[in-house]
């Protein structure tokens, strides 16, 4: 029941304290992210983190401050992360983390040779919006884990799309040969519970009779 009483406690939080979030809680959002699920393990996407200072300061003026929300998070919270994941898949990068499971598993480097070729062939009959659109997908995956391991440490978070991506890969210094494109991002640190609008409105889901059902 844990788990569920962590999902109510948090919200999307609309201003944050500027408080510093620690380090340790910071390393086990990360390695939350780090070890969710993906697509046949094969993680094609990286975490950015942005530390409370001059960079993000620079960041909020370039990539968020003349969005149409006015994201206050990002100059009131403690660190932003964000999620980027590769445009498309490349036989590299499908070999280099199956080879390493198997090095890492005690088992030869070739030993998935075989798999790795079927799945690069498989992948490949796709085209690059498809491969590009299922590689971010695998983003949003590690993400909601990362979300809930915050709200686990007790950690506000905001999940957000609305920023200028290509300004952001430029922040970043991604995009072009790297492969990688900005996808998601996440403020994290402590709720303003005297300024944030939405801290203490009531949290309303679709009721559980719409939202599952049953076939038997």
């Amino acid at each position: 029941m844990a788990l569920l009483e962590d999902l109510k406690w948090r919200y999307a939080t609309k201003k944050m304290n500027g408080q510093t979030v620690p380090q340790q809680k910071l390393d086990y959002i990360l390695e939350a992210a780090r070890l969710a699920p993906s697509s046949s393990g094969l993680q094609q996407y990286r975490v950015f983190v942005i530390k409370q200072g001059e960079k993000l300061k620079q960041l909020n003026d370039l990539v968020f401050k003349n969005f149409p929300f006015n994201q206050n998070q990002i100059s009131t919270c403690s660190d932003l992360l964000v999620w980027a994941a590769f445009s498309e898949y490349t036989f590299e990068r499908v070999k280099m983390p199956l080879n390493q499971s198997a090095i890492e598993r005690g088992l030869p480097e070739n030993h998935s040779d075989e798999y790795i070729q079927r799945l690069y062939t498989h992948f490949e009959s796709f085209d690059k919006n498809w491969q590009e659109n299922h590689c971010a997908r695998q983003a949003y995956l590690s993400f909601g884990i990362a979300l809930m391991a915050a709200a686990e440490q007790k950690v506000d978070t905001t999940p957000m799309e609305g920023f200028d991506k290509i300004k952001m890969d430029e922040f970043l210094g991604i995009g072009g040969d790297s492969g990688l494109k900005s996808v998601l991002a996440m403020p994290i640190g402590y709720r303003d519970e005297a300024n944030d609008w939405l801290v203490n409105l009531k949290k309303c889901r679709v009721p559980k009779d719409e939202f599952v059902t049953e076939i038997m």
